[in-house]
């Protein structure tokens, strides 16, 4: 009886019924008369905001009715998802503005200028760009948006004129529409006649993956900055087509929580971030907290997130003059929940979410000027800094692989970052530089920190606990040669168009036809060759034919014996050369220095055919990248395999099995065996991170782990969780140096490859050096934060082992290979795993 009172006690304290549907003036500000002429959200989609969660067809639906009806809205479809759905963006503003809007565009762009610093902003429009659940199973935010645009556009009075007349709002409703959609269908499915506010019901727990991530089960949050997916691509170019002043982002968090809004933790912002952010920051959390004061919900500040990984919607606009702000909803994820504080209604969670939206206005429209002026200095100082620096420019490039080194400038060119080529080729502090494979970058320009945040070396800090990656240096991910120009000397042509590179082929063999396996795209080229039925080779040593030197791993297609006639296979290799932008050498004998065409030591290359488990007890955010990989960027078929089912599969048809971070108890005594057995006939079983763990404790892999030894002495029980956090790596570079004669390392070429890691898993290296391919160096830390104690286990430790059993083999990774999508410079390590792991 007791808690039924405070059941009820609750739901009309925030006068919202437990059971029945709120109407729309909950969620709206008190004392605000509204156009009958614009639809509401119930009138188009059916039913009251929070009935049931918006799915993403219907968001869409009512957001262009909304334009239609509204001269206050522009409405356009910046690009698609991977399953299709639009990306809308609102521009809402007056009707004045809106005939104006090009001219203030470009006004307010000027304040990110060099000669923008002198204008007067006193009746400048503001830019404000708000986006709404990039976790599509936080979707209070995308909810919100409902009520939000129709306040925007149906509100009457001097009040909402004067806002709109002195604020453009750039309102994305829904920065994941894929992940929206997938728990949208998942709340509502499980939604009952009565809510069930048991948190133990099957509603509030959704199937893996959940909805979190997008098509590819991307967080899709960590993308402002690598820019790899259609989502956050679209959002880039809207971003730099308006340089907002301020950027929100709506998320939410546990449901025992209440809400956040920044400043996050003082330690923790990017020394890049200047300290005038941090304040205006403050001030606009006090408009937050007014507001949230009025209606009586609980918040707080400064504790838990930080502003220091610039890849976070909340920290990307700090490096470009402008200023993010996240906020942080507790969730009821699905319609209503017990919590801690309470009954956790879904209403309630979009109207906190509605409220901090309207008191960003607020803040936006007080604080207009000053935020304006600071971005004037912003731009300023970027100028003085640019100009007074010793390094002048930075250059980076590979001499064997165009395509990696143009994906990288493709990166910079997204961000509005002025690319040169060099005007000839030339070398530099002992590196080779050239002319179509290498790119010039200057400083003097008004992304000068957002450079500096891409390419710098960090490895001091002032704290040692971390929200998300403490390192992201761009030309280490992709393994790339960098070096920084005291002078603009080497300076060529500014590229006002980033064209990628094309591939060629030599005119017809009748003997062979060679390719080095150096390139991005060489292992789509091999795919598309073995899936032709074509005969292909791998060179296990390095020679020289017709004045050509070739490496390790180097690919040879013979033209006699084939199942196609030689112009086919010429016509064919062409298709491969343009596709995967390589170049294909033809040959006309096979005597070499060096192993011959003919040797011993050129191996067969089979075609494989991979699975990846994926499934409950699996990491998403890892089975992902891989899927993605061999997806959009390999074009290579892959099964996933659910661990739910993995016993009653027949897993001979398979050549490789992938492995992504697991769960110990994920994997059943059957599956083990299942897997060990497959092993044994022929299989390569390959782990990633946490699998080195469940592999070896399972007798896959015979391995010895460093463990941590570490003892808390004089550390408080208040201090227990900073003395834990500072133990954790949570993302890293290091440098390893590498054994170019192994399968493993086929297509690299200097011996030191930069690694990401962002776990504390630590293999000793085998007795015999040759079975250690890939081993951290005895100082091995590039960028990035690691503990004391953790460095030292790594140092000279090894990130990949492979053992025979049986008659196939089994591998392991502890580091992350494919992170994120933009860890392009060890995405090869996979690829040579499943391509070559027979001659390991």
């Amino acid at each position: 009886m007791r808690a039924l009172l405070l059941v009820f006690t609750l739901a009309v304290l925030q006068n919202l019924p437990a059971q029945e549907a709120v109407g729309l003036a909950y969620y709206l500000p008190d004392n605000t008369t509204y156009d009958p002429r614009t639809p509401t959200p119930g009138q188009v989609i059916g039913h009251e905001i929070g009935e049931w969660h918006i799915t993403h067809d219907k968001l869409v639906f009512y957001m262009r009715s909304l334009a239609k009806a509204s001269n206050r809205i522009h409405l356009a479809n910046r690009g698609e998802t991977a399953e299709g759905r639009p990306l809308l963006l609102l521009t809402i503003t007056s009707e004045k503005n809106h005939q104006n809007i090009d001219q203030i565009r470009s006004d307010h762009l000027a304040l990110s200028e060099g000669d923008g610093t002198s204008k007067n902003v006193a009746n400048m429009p503001i830019v404000v760009y708000q986006g709404f659940s990039i976790h599509g199973n936080e979707p209070s935010g995308s909810n919100a948006a409902l009520a939000y645009a129709y306040y925007l556009a149906a509100a009457q009075g001097p009040e909402i004129e004067k806002l709109l007349d002195e604020v453009v709002i750039l309102l994305d409703p829904s920065l994941n529409p894929d992940g929206l959609q997938r728990f949208a269908h998942w709340a509502n499915t499980h939604k009952g006649i009565l809510r069930n506010p048991d948190s133990n019901d099957r509603e509030y727990h959704e199937v893996w993956p959940g909805g979190r991530t997008n098509h590819y089960w991307f967080d899709m949050n960590r993308d402002w900055l690598p820019a790899q997916l259609p989502e956050s691509r679209a959002r880039i170019e809207t971003f730099h087509s308006w340089m907002p002043n301020i950027l929100t982002d709506h998320h939410e968090m546990g449901t025992n929580s209440t809400f956040f809004f920044q400043p996050g933790i003082p330690s923790r912002v990017h020394p890049l971030t200047p300290k005038a952010n941090q304040v205006l920051t403050a001030e606009i959390g006090s408009y937050h907290a007014e507001a949230f004061d009025k209606i009586g919900s609980l918040y707080f500040s400064e504790e838990q997130y930080d502003d220091y990984y610039y890849g976070k919607g909340s920290t990307f606009p700090d490096i470009n003059g402008g200023i993010g702000i996240l906020f942080e909803q507790a969730s009821s994820r699905g319609h209503a929940q017990e919590s801690e504080n309470g009954l956790l209604t879904f209403p309630f969670t979009i109207k906190n979410q509605m409220v901090a939206a309207l008191s960003t206005l607020k803040a936006a429209e007080g604080m207009r000027v000053k935020i304006l002026k600071y971005q004037q200095r912003f731009f300023e100082e970027v100028g003085l800094e640019s100009a007074i620096g010793r390094t002048k420019a930075i250059v980076f490039g590979d001499p064997k692989d165009a395509a990696r080194t143009w994906h990288l400038a493709e990166i910079l060119y997204r961000h509005k970052i002025k690319l040169y080529e060099p005007k000839a080729d030339f070398k530099y502090n002992g590196k080779d530089y050239k002319k179509g494979y290498s790119y010039i970058v200057p400083l003097g320009q008004k992304n000068h920190r957002l450079i500096k945040a891409m390419f710098e070396k960090r490895t001091s800090f002032t704290d040692s606990i971390f929200y998300d990656i403490s390192a992201w240096t761009f030309p280490l991910a992709f393994n790339m040669d960098y070096s920084e120009l005291r002078s603009l000397h080497y300076l060529g042509n500014e590229l006002a168009e980033l064209d990628p590179p094309q591939g060629s082929i030599d005119n017809p063999s009748t003997y062979a036809y060679l390719f080095e396996w150096n390139g991005y795209y060489a292992p789509k080229a091999l795919n598309m060759i073995l899936e032709r039925n074509l005969r292909v080779k791998v060179a296990k040593d390095r020679f020289t034919v017709e004045g050509h030197s070739y490496g390790y791993g180097t690919l040879m297609i013979p033209v006699q014996n084939q199942v196609h006639p030689p112009e086919e296979i010429h016509r064919l290799l062409k298709t491969v050369a343009r596709e995967c932008k390589i170049h294909i050498k033809a040959v006309e004998t096979g005597l070499a220095k060096g192993i011959d065409l003919g040797s011993s030591d050129f191996d067969p290359v089979k075609r494989q055919k991979t699975a990846l488990l994926v499934g409950k007890g699996t990491r998403p955010y890892d089975a992902g990248e891989i899927w993605h990989l061999f997806d959009t960027r390999y074009h290579m078929k892959l099964t996933k395999l659910d661990l739910a089912y993995l016993e009653s599969v027949d897993l001979g048809k398979y050549t490789d099995i992938i492995v992504p971070s697991i769960n110990p108890r994920a994997l059943t005594k059957a599956g083990i065996n299942k897997l060990k057995n497959w092993v044994k006939a022929g299989g390569t079983l390959i782990g990633y991170r946490s699998a080195t763990e469940v592999f070896t404790r399972n007798g896959l892999i015979d391995l010895k782990l460093r463990k941590d030894s570490l003892v808390a002495k004089n550390v408080s029980f208040g201090e227990k969780n900073d003395f834990k956090g500072a133990q954790q790596t949570g993302g890293a570079i290091f440098e390893a140096k590498i054994d170019l004669s192994h399968p493993i390392n086929f297509g690299y070429s200097h011996e030191l490859l930069p690694l990401f890691r962002n776990t504390n898993i630590y293999i000793e290296p085998h007795a015999n050096s040759y079975n250690n391919p890939i081993q951290y160096t005895s100082n091995a830390l590039l960028s990035g934060y690691i503990s004391e104690e953790n460095l030292k286990m790594l140092n000279n430790s090894v990130p990949f082992q492979v053992q025979g059993l049986g008659k196939g083999r089994v591998m392991v990774f502890t580091d992350n290979t494919n992170f994120r999508a933009f860890w392009y410079g060890t995405n090869k390590l996979l690829m040579n795993a499943i391509f070559f792991g027979e001659m390991m």
